[in-house]
């Protein structure tokens, strides 16, 4: 059964404790998203196939009127999970980011619409800065031999200082650069 990136996100979730599929997206918005996203719409017909695979076990749990189907992970989905995690290369990298995609493009504008676009970006970084550190507390009473989500809750705070610095850098160029032009 060939398995998808978002089918190793929630055995990797369920991993961590059974849960139901509005459970692991929760977990996916304060913890994978700010480097692997996944969507309603991949996440549920990703645990049916699972379960239809063996790899997870779907029980009906009822809390309050609602109906839920909370799952918790196999020996075969374990060893699944395993496998993903030990494999060699080659690891998928993707960036897609909107705002550097429109500066590449932005040679149309003029150095001050320039500057705005890198300053919206700048901002945008600094206010998932300010998301991760809030949840600094939390990944640090995670438990773990070197504790992994901390980890990579600091690359991800990394990475937003490299853009935050990148912008501001670019910015001061293409004022730099605009000065030394209009006094030629």
């Amino acid at each position: 059964m060939g398995l998808s990136k978002t089918a190793f996100v929630i055995l990797g979730m369920l991993r961590m404790g059974k849960r139901t599929g509005y459970e692991i997206k929760a977990l996916v918005d304060v913890s994978t998203r700010h480097f692997w996203a996944a969507s309603y719409g991949q996440i549920y017909p990703e645990l049916k196939r699972l379960e239809e695979g063996g790899l997870i076990e779907g029980q009906a749990a009822e809390t309050g009127k609602r109906r839920r189907r909370e799952y918790e992970l196999t020996a075969s989905g374990e060893r699944a999970l395993h496998d993903w995690l030990t494999a060699g290369p080659p690891l998928h990298v993707e960036l897609r980011h909107e705002g550097v995609l429109r500066f590449f493009f932005s040679a149309p504008l003029d150095p001050g619409e320039q500057v705005e676009l890198l300053r919206s970006i700048r901002s945008e970084h600094a206010t998932v800065r300010g998301e991760l550190e809030a949840i600094r507390p939390a990944a640090e009473t995670l438990e773990g031999e070197g504790n992994p989500p901390l980890s990579v809750l600091e690359w991800g705070i990394a990475y937003q200082d490299f853009v935050i610095n990148w912008c501001s850098e670019t910015e001061r160029r293409i004022i730099e650069q605009t000065a030394s032009g209009q006094r030629s």
